[in-house]
């Protein structure tokens, strides 16, 4: 059998001869552009691709391509009706970022509450070094403790969160998802929005949660609260988020994502004039146990399809 890995980047520093033992012959490209799919998928039997797009067209000009392992949950970039259509099996990776994603949530958290950054920066700069007492309070601190944590996306992400901020003694409410059906204990989005001191996100981008959180939903945040993203740019309208900070609507806010990845044309978010707003490179995911995951998945998911006992399929 003969296999690629397309864009092998946020992985490399990983041991891949599990997967290498898998085929008899294993291309591996820390990147592919568009222009160099097609060549490159040619006569392989399995592809293995993070992000590369695999559209209906392409499958057509590769005749032999038996599976498709995305090394990510997300299979937006793989035409999966065309897949099913073609008799190629994708496969994903799923709950391995759990650990990962929970404990960069509750970093950012900690570090709005705390003004670390701020601090780190005063030091550095040499501020304490004037002080006229032992210590600096130049930035506010607020403890955890008895704080209200909203969390709009109960999934694997959201209860993981969940436990760690009632471990820090956050009261913890849960969003009741628009147009589902209603369920004991979860909030109305709006009674959420009043009742939350810190709101952090936790679902997929869909039509129905683009621009989920725009600048009527911050409007109805309570005044002072806390804005945390570890969900997709697009659910939240970066524009509106960048007002409500510097009108002081939001005490702060944290993002790991944003609409474009990388922002290679800007964005709205990174203006030096936004007041307590942290930006993380989409590494909430990348610790390299979550990592290591994706590709002890990705090996079961070979290892099954060969056997005719196919996992984590998603067509």
């Amino acid at each position: 059998m003969k296999a690629v890995i397309l864009d092998l980047e946020s992985l490399e520093d990983l041991d891949l001869s599990p997967i290498e033992a898998e085929f008899d012959q294993l291309d591996v490209h820390m990147a592919t552009a568009p222009e160099q799919v097609a060549e490159r998928i040619a006569g392989c039997d399995v592809v293995i691709t993070n992000k590369v797009k695999i559209d209906r067209g392409l499958m057509s000009g590769a005749p032999d391509l038996k599976l498709i392992c995305v090394v990510a949950t997300g299979t937006n970039n793989i035409d999966l009706d065309a897949a099913s259509e073609q008799n190629v099996r994708v496969c994903n990776c799923v709950a391995y970022g759990v650990d990962s994603v929970a404990q960069h949530v509750m970093s950012m958290i900690l570090a709005l509450h705390t003004n670390i950054v701020q601090y780190d920066r005063a030091v550095k700069s040499g501020e304490w070094g004037k002080a006229s007492q032992f210590c600096m309070l130049s930035f506010p601190i607020r403890e955890l403790a008895g704080r209200t944590l909203g969390i709009y996306g109960y999934g694997n992400l959201g209860s993981a969160v969940a436990r760690l901020a009632e471990a820090f003694g956050m009261k913890v409410v849960i969003a009741q998802r628009p147009g589902a059906e209603k369920r004991e204990g979860r909030l109305p989005m709006d009674e959420l929005l009043a009742q939350a001191d810190v709101l952090s996100l936790h679902c997929p981008l869909t039509e129905e949660t683009k621009d989920l959180i725009d600048a009527d939903a911050l409007a109805k945040m309570k005044p002072g609260s806390m804005l945390i993203n570890a969900a997709r740019g697009g659910v939240v309208n970066e524009a509106a988020l960048a007002d409500a900070l510097r009108s002081g609507q939001l005490a702060g806010a944290a993002t790991d994502v944003l609409t474009e990845e990388p922002p290679v044309n800007g964005n709205v978010l990174l203006s030096e004039d936004i007041p307590n707003l942290i930006i993380t490179p989409h590494s909430a995911w990348g610790s390299r146990e979550a990592r290591q995951r994706i590709l002890d998945q990705t090996v079961e998911n070979i290892q099954g399809f060969k056997a005719g006992r196919p996992v984590r399929t998603v067509n």
